[in-house]
């Protein structure tokens, strides 16, 4: 075997069984890779959890295809812990041949319970180290230090100077390699064994990239304040401090500034003033400390240009090294757009339509693979609710605040997150992204996210936005909670003239027994659909929107109301140009400006041939008779030369949004 799926891709072969049953406890038939792999051999995977859900798919997309006389290949995955092959209906179980795969099988050298914790994407190190090592059997310690090794590269007992570990946590949490926690807390267990780190809030920094950032960003102006002064420091110096440990880091180490300026270019670090009396910098130290505006923002500029075209993702990458991707390219957009440079943005419209091609290319293979991750790591938005819904099996007295802002791009939440940065210094944000639902419109991406669950389950209402209360509500009732512990509201964005936000709350949102929140901020949405000064007025007005305080107030109070507090979108925007309105009457159920929606494939073909910048979508988790044709790159199906910021289609900027978890920590 060259790799682990090979074990597994094995016993799937086109047209033995038009049904197969598979006991899946691990997931290993979601992973990203092997889900392509699987679609390319012609089967389609669906999830056996809900009964009546399933028992819709299966019937509407499947045996209805059957009964005509036509073949596909199904696979019927079972993921519950402990779920069994016989519980299904009988019906499934005439028909269907049975397979069962689990990680034991695959790695029965290493610990299945340290295993199981382990993002399914890194199986393949996993699998790789196994191979070249060919270690005896493994207990859970051993097993733990054998994936920190061979997998993340730190080899934790040989971690011995304050350099060593910080070049680990900067390896680790530069390539947004998040450890799982029982392997954040061997290395924990290890590196408190020595002495020289007991002053270091490992538990705190190595789990968490934003909480390491804000260790190194304390640090940083002390380290310009004395780094020529041959290593000696005043020892607490340094005042205000959210985190203990060392005043004073390495900074200066040819291994560690290497990432340093990264950072500040990326927006991970922010720039301080040099302080006063500090030494002149060295040239490595410029990108963080704050110096001409323009100058500054020039070079950033330039070198965020450089790192996209160094690190663009191809047709083989993974979906989290698009997130990462899109991160990167938020941050450059954001800069261009705020700073209005007409060359620079030249340059970033050339850029964008490569990046855009590239990823539409690469949706085409590998969005259908998404639907299935796992909720534990969210992927797309129907995952977030569940997530959500894990970490409050935790505690029984948790509480969640789910805020979907809608239509808020990714580029334009830097600009949201700078303006809560100046608000708030107890902010914590941990920054992540997801996938909108394609086709990226309010009623069904939206949707999506309230309802937990794919599109193909709220038929009815899938051109409208009027049910996403009730099916929210449902989707917690379901999990075990009552009415009374459930609240949504819509409509939200404006500040009202008191300076209260508290007064434009629901009377559910305040109650002391809502366990679970969610809400609807719809401001964006609004300047984005009256916007006429493209991408650079979007930025200009989300940054004036910002300054009225509404949703920095919104997030402050649900915090201090003891919700953890979390924020998303469901779609995002793009500037995009006219390339021709079709006149087809009442044909398309949707006539968007980025999309257009038909009942049948036909139809659908008939407008793409007169469209080429438009892209036959497949139809992924969406209803019957459901066909879209979706804009590719910047073309919008409007008048020819006409100009204005939309969404729908699959664009980048459109289809990877913000996900945001909040956090208050305290300033000593």
């Amino acid at each position: 075997m060259t790799n682990w799926r090979d074990a597994i891709l094995a016993h799937f072969v086109p047209h033995v069984s038009r049904l197969t049953i598979v006991a899946d406890p691990d997931a290993l038939l979601t992973e990203e890779r092997l889900a392509v792999e699987l679609r390319q051999k012609g089967f389609d995977l669906v999830e056996f959890t809900d009964s009546v859900e399933f028992r819709y798919a299966y019937e509407s997309q499947y045996r209805s295809v059957w009964d005509r006389g036509e073949h596909t290949d199904l696979v019927v995955v079972l993921r519950l812990p402990g779920s069994s092959v016989d519980s299904l209906p009988y019906d499934l179980l005439r028909a269907g041949r049975r397979l069962a795969f689990d990680l034991g099988s695959l790695f029965p050298h290493l610990s299945y319970r340290v295993l199981q914790s382990l993002d399914r994407g890194l199986l393949d190190e996993v699998f790789d180290a196994q191979t070249r090592a060919a270690p005896d059997r493994m207990g859970d310690n051993a097993t733990k230090d054998f994936i920190l090794r061979h997998v993340f590269g730190i080899a934790a007992e040989l971690i011995a100077t304050d350099t060593d570990l910080l070049r680990a946590l900067l390896r680790l949490h530069y390539r947004s390699m998040r450890l799982p926690p029982v392997l954040s807390e061997r290395l924990v267990q290890v590196l408190k064994v020595q002495g020289a780190f007991r002053d270091w809030p490992l538990e705190a920094i190595v789990p968490d990239d934003a909480t390491f950032y804000a260790f190194l960003q304390e640090r940083w102006p002390g380290f310009l304040r004395g780094h020529d002064s041959s290593g000696l420091h005043e020892e607490g110096a340094e005042y205000g401090r959210t985190y203990s440990g060392p005043d004073h880091l390495p900074f200066g180490h040819h291994d560690i500034r290497v990432y340093i300026d990264n950072l500040f270019v990326e927006g991970k670090l922010k720039p301080v003033h040099l302080p006063a009396g500090a030494p002149p910098p060295q040239s490595w130290m410029l990108s963080g400390i704050i110096k001409d505006v323009g100058s500054s923002s020039a070079v950033r500029t330039d070198r965020l240009f450089e790192l996209i075209d160094a690190e663009q993702p191809s047709e083989g990458s993974r979906y989290t090294d698009w997130v990462a991707f899109a991160q990167r390219w938020a941050e450059l957009s954001a800069l261009v757009h705020s700073a209005n440079r007409s060359d620079a943005k030249g340059r970033l419209l050339r850029k964008g339509s490569q990046i855009n091609e590239a990823f539409a290319r690469w949706l085409d293979g590998h969005y259908a693979s998404l639907v299935n991750v796992p909720p534990s790591n969210p992927a797309m938005v129907h995952h977030v609710a569940r997530h959500i819904a894990r970490e409050l099996e935790k505690s029984k007295q948790a509480r969640a605040a789910l805020v979907v802002v809608d239509g808020l791009a990714l580029d334009q939440w830097i600009t949201v997150r700078h303006a809560f940065e100046e608000r708030d210094q107890s902010l914590l944000i941990h920054e992540s992204a997801i996938f909108a639902w394609i086709p990226t419109l309010t009623s069904i991406s939206r949707q999506t996210i309230f309802a937990g669950r794919p599109p193909l389950y709220f038929p009815t209402s899938i051109y409208s936005t009027n049910a996403e209360g009730n099916l929210w509500r449902k989707l917690w009732e379901d999990a075990g909670f009552s009415k009374l512990e459930i609240a949504y509201q819509r409509a939200l964005g404006d500040m009202p003239s008191s300076g209260d936000v508290s007064e434009t709350l629901d009377a559910a949102l305040i109650s002391p027994k809502t366990r679970i929140a969610g809400l609807v901020v719809d401001k964006v949405d609004r300047i984005m659909h009256g916007m006429q000064l493209g991408s650079a007025g979007m930025h200009n007005q989300i940054a004036q929107w910002c300054e009225s305080g509404f949703l920095g107030s919104l997030i402050g109070a649900l915090l201090d109301k003891g919700f953890d507090v979390w924020l998303t979108a469901d779609h995002g925007n793009i500037e995009c140009r006219g390339m021709g309105r079709p006149g087809e009457g009442v044909i398309a159920e949707i006539r968007g400006e980025r999309v257009r929606i038909y009942p049948t494939p036909e139809l659908r073909d008939q407008t793409a041939a007169a469209f080429p910048f438009a892209r036959k979508w497949n139809p992924i988790g969406l209803p019957a008779e459901t066909f879209p044709l979706v804009a590719q790159g910047e073309g919008a199906f409007v008048t020819p030369g006409e100009t204005l910021v939309g969404h729908g289609g699959v664009a980048i900027e459109e289809v990877i949004v913000p996900l945001i978890r909040f956090e208050r920590r305290e300033v000593r």
